[in-house]
């Protein structure tokens, strides 16, 4: 029988790990998929590496490691998927966010000849407006990038086997799973779910977390924000242009330009641009400088006993 491992990043998730462990493995095992749970406690500070390996004594299946820091989740997912023994593996987040019972929905999709399930958000559930509106047009910009609609995706997703060593083999350090399974192409599907409340503990996104996590992701996956450094570049002239127009007009008019006004404003708008566009490569920089040190994406401190993967 196939094997389904299901990967979920864990940071502080202390509250929810038993009850995950319980929901997942009974819907599993009603299911009669055979599976592997594999949390990744991504330098937690509290106690759920503990829970985790309490978890696993009392289920094999359950499996568990353990970053030396925090790494942030797209390190965890990679990790998961390294040390994953499935045919296929599913992410999902650790607080059934992501509803259980679309799991075996996701792997009958994948018996009948899907190598990629795209979880798909019908609701977001309880967000804000600003958080909304922000996840919109980040989502609306990265579905231009890479010319797929990724309006309501997450990282919620079923991947073959095949799909898994394709990821494994990039060599990049700054990854994007969410948008890199729409990039590896395979033959892909999706199923729609509603987003679940929390049952313990609350987000640990905020709206900082979140817009530092769609530049960085932005940056490492697209060349669009360096592009938009010419149109910015483009927009001075043009509108230097039309102000020396303007100037030489008045000039042979009789009529004398305003200067310190008009200085002002040139000033202002062209160091604005120039301050901007600094930023941007700043940004690009900065990936380069982590892509060419070649530091691991994450380092593993500790793995229960029954983990049999790549670590």
């Amino acid at each position: 029988m196939a094997l389904l491992s299901v990967i979920l990043p864990s940071y502080n998730e202390e509250g929810n790990i038993a009850n995950t462990a319980k929901v997942l493995s009974e819907t599993l095992g009603n299911a009669e998929i055979e599976y592997e749970l594999i949390f990744v406690s991504d330098g937690s500070t509290d106690g759920t590496y503990e829970v985790i390996i309490e978890e696993s004594k009392k289920n094999s299946k359950v499996k568990g490691l353990e970053f030396s820091r925090n790494f942030g989740k797209e390190a965890s997912i990679f990790a998961g998927l390294s040390v994953a023994c499935g045919d296929a593996c599913i992410v999902m987040d650790c607080d059934l966010q992501h509803p259980a019972d679309i799991v075996p929905k996701m792997y009958k999709l994948w018996e009948e000849g899907y190598e990629i399930v795209e979880g798909v958000k019908s609701s977001r559930g309880k967000e804000g407006i600003f958080h909304k509106a922000f996840a919109g047009i980040f989502y609306g910009i990265m579905s231009r990038l890479i010319k797929m609609d990724m309006k309501n995706s997450s990282d919620f997703k079923l991947i073959d086997r095949k799909v898994v060593n394709v990821l494994l083999e990039l060599k990049e350090h700054n990854t994007f799973f969410r948008a890199l399974t729409f990039w590896a192409g395979f033959k892909t599907t999706t199923i729609s779910y509603d987003v679940a409340e929390r049952q313990y503990g609350t987000s640990k996104w905020s709206f900082k977390s979140l817009f530092r996590y769609a530049i960085l992701n932005a940056t490492s996956f697209s060349t669009l924000p360096l592009q938009l450094i010419t149109h910015m570049g483009v927009i001075c002239i043009v509108f230097s242009i039309i102000l020396g127009i303007q100037t030489l007009v008045k000039y042979f008019m009789g009529h004398a330009m305003e200067g310190f006004t008009t200085v002002i404003l040139l000033i202002l708008i062209v160091g604005g641009f120039l301050m901007l566009s600094l930023g941007i490569v700043g940004h690009y920089l900065a990936r380069i400088y982590e892509e060419v040190k070649g530091r691991p994406k994450f380092i593993i401190k500790q793995t229960t006993d029954n983990i049999h993967g790549n670590v």
